[in-house]
């Protein structure tokens, strides 16, 4: 099965970088753009920008900026952010031939609709007023407010624990042990602290559970 992933990513990659070589060239200028969604055509899977200083990984073709796969190259065995194909990083490269594109092509602004060269977009939406308006109005990130209504007494909170000889609470379980080692060591109906921590640590789980 995942081999025929890889083999399908593989052949639509292909697929898709025939389609951009055979875009039509011309020597004057940039081109006007070919088709709808040129831009989200050149965006990098990571960021969702344009390229800048697209890379390109060997063993599967994939391209990204170059400084989004930087995190990737820092682990022993990489492997490719989209289709996650191991991948040597000696063989990451510059594309040159994206970089071409980028210069050639041009997309309308998603702000003033104004045609943009690719290579210069980013720093043109960075300075549209339209892009900062829509930026500016999309919906902000509120926070979940924690409830206001009271949590019942009568459910006990399972990270803390009460002491089963004198109702001693909210000890965590080494600091059970440790408690009923230091308080009730002496009891004549105390749990054998001699046996091993962790099985100490048991008992008195066991019994402050038992009396909740």
């Amino acid at each position: 099965m995942m081999a025929m992933f890889r083999s399908f990513v593989s052949a639509s990659t292909q697929l898709r970088q025939q389609q951009q070589q055979q875009q039509p060239s011309s020597g004057s200028g940039s081109l006007a753009a070919p088709a709808e969604g040129i831009e989200s055509q050149f965006s990098c899977p990571i960021c969702l920008e344009v390229y800048h200083k697209p890379v390109s990984i060997a063993s599967c073709s994939h391209t990204f900026c170059g400084e989004c796969l930087q995190p990737c190259l820092q682990v022993t065995s990489p492997l490719c952010p989209l289709c996650r194909v191991p991948f040597d990083p000696k063989k990451v490269e510059r594309s040159s031939s994206v970089e071409k594109q980028l210069a050639s092509y041009k997309a309308p602004c998603r702000g003033c609709n104004k045609k943009v060269a690719l290579v210069k977009m980013r720093s043109h939406i960075a300075s549209c007023s339209k892009v900062q308006e829509q930026i500016a109005n999309c919906p902000k990130f509120v926070p979940v407010v924690p409830t206001s209504q009271p949590i019942p007494s009568n459910i006990p909170n399972r990270s803390t624990f009460a002491c089963p000889f004198c109702g001693a609470r909210n000890l965590d379980q080494q600091e059970l042990v440790k408690h009923c080692m230091d308080s009730h060591r002496n009891d004549p109906n105390k749990v054998d602290y001699s046996i091993d921590e962790e099985a100490a640590l048991q008992a008195a789980l066991a019994l402050s559970l038992a009396e909740n």
